[in-house]
């Protein structure tokens, strides 16, 4: 589930408005939540990493990917749990 984010980026870009320099510091980021089974996590973050990457040698701000274990996951409207759920 996508979701727009406004991050805090170290380097910022410089800007101008009615003659006024300005340092912009917070550029727009994205954040996914996604919930998979095990076996497919290797290649979610492959396919994420290869999509994300600037360039072949990546750039700082390119992002992190943090993985998580999910205990538990229940689909309200028919009771499923488990990786029927998902």
């Amino acid at each position: 589930m996508p979701a727009s984010k406004r991050g805090l980026w170290q380097f910022g870009i410089e800007a101008s408005y009615r003659g006024a320099e300005y340092t912009v510091d917070f550029l727009p980021k994205v954040k996914l939540e996604i919930a998979i089974a095990a076996d497919q996590v290797d290649a979610v973050i492959g396919a994420i990493s290869a999509s994300a990457k600037s360039d072949d040698e990546g750039k700082i701000g390119d992002g992190k990917i943090f993985v998580a274990s999910l205990d538990e996951v229940v689909r309200i409207r028919t009771g499923e749990t488990g990786s029927v759920a998902l």
